[in-house]
């Protein structure tokens, strides 16, 4: 079947939701027109984009559910909870709230702003004001940085003056944000990150909006992909259940697994898109969940609290989730990193520990359940998300480049909207337009596409 651009386009608003049964070793098939590794939401959305071109695909995940870094917790507590990320953005853009609603998925806003604790009191009135003030002006600092020539760290650009302000900017601007401490983080990739204030939340939880949209799509669950054999016409992807003939693959997987060499290529992916990929390491992003009944903070719904910090050894709480019970400490950069390869005990101790400090022992006391995220040591993941390292941002460009019939996406390969799922999403949809054009899918379109330099690099068809 070849389809048009405008065919294409209506037949991917309408995808049938004909449920389609999960591949096992025994069915899995041994060709296709694209294999897709990974099924995140940039792997699902190439999925769902490919089907929509009526072209044969199939995708290949290594772990045992849907979703990548967007998982739903639904049997720890009472009330679920997103392990991994937790909003979109972008509502009059993102087709993923459109598909959301369609789904019969509940979508509003997340909270907007956030509350500001100074030891065991909140912050008034005028400090939070000053507080503010100190975050547009280190924002505007990185900002007029990044029209620079050269791209440095956003640590080194900061107001020196930003007083007792300066450790709470910090902790929202680079852990809290990207992952990273500012210092290990690009001022241009921090300018050009498209703003993200209007958060919208699945109170269903993201992680299943993604499975629900990745109900269509033939997907081979603990499946890992071993080894990639390419060339400019043709690839054959290796798993341990067999090999995958297909005239093209879309790998969505994260940085940190892409350098780790858990899949290897045949031949070898370019180093310039290694070394793209080693400026886009992971940053650390983790969750502590405390179930704390009774309300002892005196929160309300859905309040998110920060403290002012003189140490990165901080968090962000985000309370009371969905009207229940849970609190959520969150956890990033070099503090969270550190605190994560500790495990989950000493994580659960420093959450006890940050509470008995903001509001006292009583309220510490009142945990009860507890549960903790440990992205890092998660072997198919490695990590939370990308953020580029100073000099590093025009990696994101390199990792959007075809190689041969490979194609890369994921959060990684977006220049703006990296770090979120709507820039999974969209990578996705954007890398399986440029596989369906490469295999000729379009009419209206050439089938060739320019890719990074493939001579020499042929290989058999396996």
């Amino acid at each position: 079947m070849t389809i048009t651009r405008r065919g294409f386009l209506s037949a991917s608003a309408v995808l049938a939701a004909v449920p389609v049964l999960r591949a096992t070793a025994a069915n899995l098939p041994r060709e296709a027109d694209i294999v897709v590794i990974g099924a995140g939401a940039a792997g699902i959305a190439a999925a769902r984009r490919i089907m929509a071109a009526g072209r044969k695909v199939i995708v290949v995940e290594a772990a045992s559910q849907l979703g990548g870094r967007c998982i739903t917790d639904s049997t720890t507590f009472d009330a679920p909870f997103d392990r991994g990320a937790r909003w979109m953005h972008n509502p009059d853009t993102n087709p993923m709230i459109r598909l959301a609603r369609s789904a019969g998925l509940d979508v509003l806003p997340a909270p907007s702003g956030q509350k500001m604790r100074i030891g065991r009191r909140n912050a008034r009135a005028g400090e939070t004001e000053q507080f503010l003030a100190a975050l547009v002006r280190a924002n505007r600092a990185i900002d007029e940085a990044a029209r620079g020539k050269l791209d440095t760290s956003c640590a080194s650009v900061l107001p020196k003056d930003l007083g007792d302000w300066a450790g709470a900017a910090e902790f929202m601007l680079g852990a809290s944000f990207a992952g990273k401490d500012l210092k290990e983080l690009s001022a241009i990739d921090k300018a050009r990150a498209q703003d993200r204030n209007a958060a919208i939340a699945c109170r269903q939880g993201l992680g299943t909006l993604i499975t629900k949209l990745g109900e269509q799509a033939p997907v081979a669950l603990s499946t890992p992909a071993s080894r990639i054999f390419w060339s400019n016409r043709d690839v054959s992807v290796e798993t341990q259940a067999g090999k995958i003939a297909a005239r093209a693959v879309i790998v969505t997987v994260s940085t940190n697994v892409l350098t780790s060499g858990a899949i290897k290529f045949t031949p070898d992916i370019p180093k310039r898109t290694l070394d793209a990929a080693s400026k886009l390491a992971l940053g650390s992003y983790d969750r502590i969940m405390l179930q704390l009944p009774g309300n002892p903070l005196g929160l309300s719904r859905d309040d998110i609290l920060i403290e002012q910090s003189n140490s990165a050894r901080t968090a962000l709480m985000f309370a009371n989730i969905g009207g229940s019970s849970l609190c959520s400490i969150d956890v990033g950069g070099a503090f969270g990193r550190d605190l994560s390869e500790q495990g989950e005990k000493a994580m659960v101790a420093f959450a006890r520990e940050w509470i008995t400090k903001l509001f006292g022992s009583e309220a510490a006391a009142a945990v009860q359940k507890t549960s903790a995220t440990r992205w890092n040591a998660s072997p198919f993941v490695m990590g939370a998300m990308s953020a580029a390292s100073p000099g590093g941002q025009l990696s994101r460009k390199v990792m959007a480049e075809p190689i041969g019939n490979v194609f890369l996406a994921g959060e990684a390969t977006h220049e703006t909207l990296w770090g979120t799922v709507d820039g999974a999403w969209e990578s996705g949809e954007r890398a399986a337009d440029a596989a369906l054009r490469k295999i000729g899918a379009f009419k209206d379109e050439p089938a060739d596409v320019p890719t990074q330099s493939t001579k020499k690099r042929r290989a058999p068809r396996q």
